[in-house]
């Protein structure tokens, strides 16, 4: 299915399925559509200030980012289809059953992120799947330039573990990562656009020795800088050497998966991986309707409210412009796309770029 077709799809849902306006007034003199949506700005007031840091776009929002995708991935249509327990989705159960989920090898290090969000859950009693939906997407709307994900509430807080081996892993090949992510619904194409979140990653649990490593050299923006850089010739390694899902990084200080260098350069994604170097607005756009999609896997959106109005409005990327870094030329891009030249993008002046890491918040 095309991204046109899914985009409609996805507006026809919301248009669908929102509950009429109602004009409810909540707290602060807010206005909400549905009467149900008004706690989630108190939810809001509270997140900003005590999760995310007076609303920065820190550590905390890109690891409640990648909890989402933790959270909603655990889905198999195969499983379903064999008898199987398949997974709820995004339904919460990594935070439910956080004993038996983060303990998952691919689930590595989102145990911290899990702990710090289940109080404010908790604290407004709202389920679990609902918080995490509503955090990521609260979160990201603090970085620059970054998307405003629809947010639906209404899941229950009962749930059942989630399967393990259904979130991929940076070592994985596109192959085995595109059948995982088929098997809950995704086409390879969506695995690019749902990658545009690594344009605000790090990762501490990789390569341990150096902690809070950013994936590209603007982590706090969300940009296209991700999509240029890795396709830069890799040359070193920031910390101590080669590890498992680790490539050789183009950058000082940078860190590169080996499943996003590989996806980067396959020929089912390559074109469109190369796409977002030249059209922030499209990477955005795809990025808001592939997480829609997400958000609700293992739910009818029909039984969820549109609460969309409570995720802030991010400012404007600082630039849509993307260019390669200080000490960069065309001659270090290895270009994949076949259709399409690789664009004539232009070099930051100054010394060789250098990326710090992300200090803990």
């Amino acid at each position: 299915m095309s991204f046109k077709s899914i985009l409609v799809l996805a507006t026809l849902a919301i248009a669908a399925y929102a509950a009429p306006s109602r004009n409810t007034v909540c707290s602060k003199g807010r206005v909400a559509s549905d009467a149900a949506c008004c706690q989630w700005f108190d939810v809001l007031d509270d997140i900003q200030t005590n999760l995310f840091d007076g609303g920065e776009c820190g550590e905390e929002a890109h690891e409640s980012l990648r909890l989402t995708f933790h959270d909603a991935i655990g889905f198999s249509n195969s499983a379903v289809r064999e008898g199987k327990f398949g997974g709820g989705g995004a339904d919460g159960s990594i935070m439910a059953f956080a004993q038996i989920e983060t303990n998952f090898h691919a689930n590595n290090g989102v145990d911290e992120i899990v702990e710090e969000q289940r109080p404010f859950a908790i604290k407004h009693k709202v389920s679990f799947g609902d918080f995490i939906q509503f955090a990521g997407a609260v979160g990201v709307s603090n970085c620059a330039g970054g998307p405003r994900i629809p947010f639906f509430a209404g899941r229950s807080n009962n749930s059942r573990p989630a399967p393990d081996l259904t979130v991929p892993e940076p070592s994985d090949s596109p192959d085995t990562i595109f059948a995982r992510m088929g098997d809950a619904g995704f086409s390879p194409i969506e695995v690019v656009d749902l990658l545009a979140s690594h344009t605000v990653a790090a990762q501490d649990h990789v390569d341990g020795s150096i902690p809070g490593t950013p994936f590209d050299s603007t982590p706090s923006s969300f940009d296209s800088q991700f999509f240029v850089e890795t396709l830069l010739t890799g040359t070193l390694f920031p910390g101590n050497g080669s590890n498992v899902g680790e490539v050789l990084s183009p950058l000082a200080g940078e860190f590169r998966l080996q499943s996003d260098f590989a996806i980067a350069r396959d020929s089912r994604t390559a074109c469109e991986w190369q796409s977002f170097i030249t059209n922030h607005n499209s990477m955005v756009t795809k990025f808001e309707a592939v997480m829609a999609k997400m958000s609700v896997l293992g739910h009818d959106v029909r039984s969820l409210v549109d609460c969309s109005e409570v995720i802030p409005a991010p400012s404007k990327a600082k630039t849509t412009v993307a260019h390669l870094p200080a000490g960069k030329s065309l001659a270090d891009v290895e270009a994949a796309c076949a259709a399409t030249p690789f664009p004539t993008i232009a070099a930051d002046p100054g010394p060789a770029t250098s990326v710090a890491a992300v200090p803990p918040s």
